[in-house]
């Protein structure tokens, strides 16, 4: 059976800088305020480009730094809560964007466990034989659903997209992976679609598409499930957390990952942070934070990695890996 492994990363920020100091401009905030509760100073907001746009120009770079061709790519695997359109799906539109007319594309929707999920789906399409080359890609433009007059959740989001390229190889590459969700809990972290409306339902009013969320039940949720993540992620392998080089969490908040930090007796600087920089982008923050640290140097060959993440459904994940570039 084969193994799979991340042969390139990538990742696309827009050029737009929203910082602090801006927001205050437009909603009854300070830099203070959200600083002090979040740990974000800015974040990137786009000016036109959609999902299709920012997950191309991700995808692009991870296909560059795999040295591999768009028509190499068997499968494209697209995690978003905010795509182009209901269909067709923005790995269809990727797919054309690239030329990688091989690939069979379809997306996700696992909230900001949406990479942690394509991961998984790429493994085991790798595994089965099933594809030799997956490209995975977390991309959001949640600016186009946050509520800009609700100043709780609007300083919180920022867009980006996260890209990795997976490959068949006889290396050990990712180890093992751990998901989950609780459908029960799902109104904590909400985005409203379109209602049911037509001649035989009763009239509702529409509703907008922002995003609602609950903020304290999210706070416990996460530091809660992060640190089951880590237990059930390792526990069937021969590694401790003692073994991993990095953590690479969602970039959701700071407080979030310290209180876990803390809680479970790990060095806060195990935790790759950007937030501070790029605020939560959802299913595209953990291949952000990857390309990151991959593009820094600050991965060596077989340093063990733990990517976790939580979010919308409710869902959480985590994925064990070797590094082999």
């Amino acid at each position: 059976m084969n193994n799979a492994v991340i042969a390139g990363t990538g990742s696309y920020v827009p050029e737009k800088i929203m910082t602090n100091e801006d927001l205050e401009k437009i909603v009854d905030t300070s830099d203070e305020w959200i600083s002090s509760r979040t740990g974000i100073r800015q974040r990137r907001i786009s000016e036109g480009e959609n999902t299709s746009k920012i997950a191309t120009k991700a995808a692009i770079k991870a296909l560059e730094d795999a040295n591999m061709d768009a028509l190499d790519i068997d499968l494209i695997i697209v995690a978003t809560v905010t795509p182009d359109a209901f269909t067709p799906s923005v790995s269809c539109l990727v797919q054309v964007d690239l030329g990688a007319k091989n690939a069979s594309c379809f997306d996700i929707t696992a909230g900001c466990s949406g990479f942690v999920y394509g991961i998984n789906v790429a493994n085991q399409f790798i595994k089965t034989g099933q594809a030799k080359n997956v490209l995975v890609i977390g991309a959001e433009v949640l600016s186009k659903v946050v509520n800009w007059e609700d100043r709780n959740t609007c300083v919180l989001f920022g867009d980006g997209a996260g890209a990795a390229v997976l490959k068949a190889s006889q290396k050990e590459g990712i180890i093992s992976v751990h998901t989950g969700s609780k459908g029960d809990e799902n109104r904590y972290l909400e985005i409203p679609a379109i209602e049911v409306n037509n001649p035989f339902s009763p009239k509702v009013e529409g509703r907008p598409s922002y995003i609602k969320m609950n903020g304290v039940e999210i706070f416990k949720f996460a530091t809660k499930i992060m640190r089951k993540s880590f237990k059930n992620v390792l526990e069937s392998t021969d590694y401790s957390l003692d073994d991993i080089k990095y953590i690479i969490p969602h970039q959701a908040n700071y407080r979030i990952i310290d209180h876990v930090a803390q809680k479970a007796n790990i060095d806060i600087n195990k935790f790759y942070l950007n937030l501070d920089k790029y605020g939560n982008t959802s299913s595209a923050s953990i291949g952000i934070a990857l390309d990151e640290m991959n593009k820094k140097g600050l991965l060596n060959k077989d340093d063990k990695l733990i990517l976790v993440g939580f979010g919308g459904g409710l869902t959480w994940g985590a994925v064990l890996l070797k590094w082999s570039k």
